[in-house]
């Protein structure tokens, strides 16, 4: 029986590489940068003001009022030899002029305000240095800034910014062919059951950054699903195709029949035993259990990490004992601060129980103690 690590290697290595592409910086969040990013420039570009104030020539003192420099002003326009002896009033932002030595705020000064230029100023002591943010104190030109690959947030799109970066270069987004049902999923009368998987991996998809070319429902009829497989695949050339369902030991386990030639077998973990590998018609196919909770599992464990996107796992210490299982890894479901704190039955038909996860705790065979470090997977 495959560790979960073995089968997502194995997912790995049926998937093809995916190219990359240029976007336009509006268009880039979410995606996966597709090299490391250096900075381009020293941030701030160069000395400025971080008050509204006065630039003066020594730490304090009496000068005559010089003209004010406005931010995105060159004071070499305005003091083309230096701030000399006089003080210039100096907006945020602003670059400093030559000569400068500490800043003031406005307020403190006498008057408190910024009068014309000629008349006098009186300013507290100022320690040099005072309120000068000083060129490359943020980022140095060449500095590692973003790794990669990352999805980026809106923040490191502020930084891309910041350096005058105007498109980046990211993966292509996977896209998806989703077949999922049963004949029992949708149907009507005492022992239908709602469709649960389609809208549930559907939002996996968005939210992990792989794209849902389309979407396959399948009955037990393996001569139709063959059919709708093969249809789909020359119709939206996916990238993959995720099955749900069908691949267990049961008398319809339809996916199975179809895909015959693929590899099907247990991974040592609870939910999400059931596992499946296989090409179609040239397409790689990840096939998962049905079980809604064995879905999300096995998605988050074996697809979001492959062909989109999501936060790397880390360690906790458990908050309460988890008995565990012999044999194989258990994925609880769970929230996360502190501590890793199991939510709800064990069960992998415990859905509503798991409706406030925030993260899987991974709880190694045997089962673990309050206070031992456990593995966790943010969702």
């Amino acid at each position: 029986m495959r560790t979960p690590e073995d089968h997502a290697a194995a997912v790995a290595a049926v998937l093809p590489a995916r190219g990359t592409e240029t976007v336009a910086l509006g268009q880039a969040l979410g995606r996966l940068l597709a090299r490391p990013f250096h900075a381009l420039a020293d941030s701030p570009l160069f000395d400025n003001s971080q008050m509204d104030g006065f630039a003066l020539p020594s730490t304090g003192g009496t000068y005559e009022v010089g003209p004010t420099i406005a931010a995105g002003q060159d004071p070499e326009e305005l003091y083309p030899d230096g701030l000399g002896e006089r003080a210039a009033p100096i907006m945020t932002g602003a670059k400093i002029p030559r000569g400068t030595v500490a800043i003031v705020a406005v307020e403190v000064c006498e008057p408190p305000e910024f009068p014309a230029p000629g008349a006098q100023l009186r300013t507290p002591p100022a320690p040099e240095g005072q309120y000068i943010r000083r060129a490359g104190i943020d980022v140095r030109a060449g500095q590692p800034l973003i790794s990669a690959p990352v999805a980026l947030t809106p923040l490191h799109l502020g930084v891309l910014a910041g350096q005058g970066v105007r498109e980046v270069e990211v993966r292509e987004r996977a896209r998806v062919l989703l077949c999922t049902g049963g004949a029992e999923v949708g149907a009507e009368g005492a022992a239908g059951i709602p469709d649960v998987n389609t809208p549930l991996l559907r939002a996996l998809c968005e939210r992990a950054g792989i794209d849902v070319c389309g979407v396959i429902a399948t009955d037990d009829d393996p001569a139709a699903l063959s059919r709708r497989l093969a249809a789909g695949a020359e119709k939206h050339r996916p990238t993959a195709i995720i099955t749900s369902g069908g691949i267990s030991a049961g008398k319809f386990e339809v996916v199975r029949r179809v895909l015959d030639g693929g590899w099907f077998g247990g991974v040592a973990q609870q939910p999400g035993g059931p596992q499946g590998i296989s090409i179609f018609h040239g397409v790689p196919v990840i096939s998962l259990p049905g079980n809604p909770i064995s879905t999300l599992v096995s998605f988050r464990l074996f697809v979001a990490p492959l062909l989109g996107h999501a936060p790397e796992p880390y360690t906790l210490p458990l908050a309460a004992d988890a008995p565990g299982l012999p044999g194989r890894a258990q994925f609880l479901r769970g929230t996360h601060a502190a501590r890793a704190h199991p939510l709800g039955g064990a069960g992998s038909h415990f859905l509503g129980q798991a409706a406030d996860a925030t993260c899987l705790i991974r709880i190694p065979a045997g089962g673990a103690s309050a206070g031992d470090s456990v593995t966790v997977y943010p969702l």
